[in-house]
């Protein structure tokens, strides 16, 4: 049958940059190899399928897919599906509902910012945690085809966390040395692991003034060689940020720019609440903007 589907460009408001989305809106009858065979042939970092909620008080329930295997969360899927589907209920006024993910319930809040775009944030809905040790930094410089010497700044070094996908978070010197990355799969898997486990390479210099971080993401392991903007890995990187950044009590706004070296520029905002010195609450927000509106057979 016919299914209507949507694709959305995310973490940007411009179209042809951010991260590209998939949404099907028809998913009835459709089991997972299926969904999973939709993802490859789209071969976006993520497909989206809307189903009804398990509970009526919920918006939709979420259906993530990268093309090599299903997400139980993921960011730029939250932030694409949210805009659209209060695209979809009309009118101008901001919404708040909540959406089933596998990981759980997460509470979207939204504004329109034109008839095809609009703004969402989420709650992140498992706060970071440590997802075990990492391995010496020329493990990890190897497989990022850059040297150990330019791997950590300041008082950040590699650490790996997960908020529902878990990420080796990678501290590098600068744009030239993130620039310079390139996965070498001889040694992707002994650093960073196999499936999922993926670097998320950050640096304090950026592109464009008023932003915090500069990010890359690679993911071979589902399909991703890299990913434009990747909001599970700045919810990851949440964990990160609470343990070595310094930042006191209170709550911070920390903008992250990705995407640049594969010329989509894309722009995470992503909030910190501190107290007691500890990470109680995070959040992620980024804009959204309608590409294009067609069928798939399947």
């Amino acid at each position: 049958m016919r299914r209507r589907y949507v694709t959305l460009d995310v973490f940007t408001d411009k179209r042809f940059a951010g991260n590209p989305l998939a949404v099907v809106l028809q998913p009835e009858g459709l089991d997972t190899a299926a969904m999973q065979a939709i993802a490859r042939e789209f071969n976006l970092s993520e497909t989206v399928f809307v189903q009804p909620p398990a509970d009526t008080a919920h918006r939709a329930k979420l259906r993530i897919f990268s093309p090599g295997r299903e997400l139980p969360f993921a960011g730029h899927p939250t932030v694409g599906a949210a805009v659209l589907l209060a695209r979809l209920d009309g009118g101008e006024a901001p919404r708040d509902f909540i959406v089933e993910e596998e990981i759980g319930l997460v509470r979207c809040r939204v504004r329109a910012t034109g008839p095809d775009s609009g703004h969402a944030t989420f709650d992140i809905p498992r706060l970071p945690a440590a997802a075990g040790s990492v391995p010496d930094i020329a493990t990890i410089a190897a497989a990022l085809s850059i040297p150990a010497a330019e791997i950590g700044f300041e008082d950040h070094k590699a650490s790996r966390w997960s908020a529902g996908n878990p990420f080796t978070v990678v501290p590098v010197r600068g744009l030239d040395a993130i620039a310079r990355c390139r996965p070498n799969m001889a040694h992707f898997e002994a650093a960073f692991g196999g499936g999922f486990a993926a670097p998320f390479v950050v640096t304090r210099e950026t592109a464009e003034p008023g932003n915090s971080f500069h990010a890359r993401m690679f993911a071979p392991g589902v399909g991703v060689a890299e990913d434009p903007a990747t909001g599970s890995a700045a919810a990851a990187f949440a964990g990160h940020l609470a343990a070595h950044g310094g930042y006191r009590d209170g709550e911070h706004a920390v903008r992250i720019e990705q995407g640049y070296e594969m010329g989509r520029p894309s722009l995470m905002e992503l909030s910190l609440k501190i107290a007691g010195g500890r990470l109680t609450g995070a959040a992620i927000g980024g804009s959204a903007i309608v590409v294009s509106e067609g069928s798939i057979e399947a």
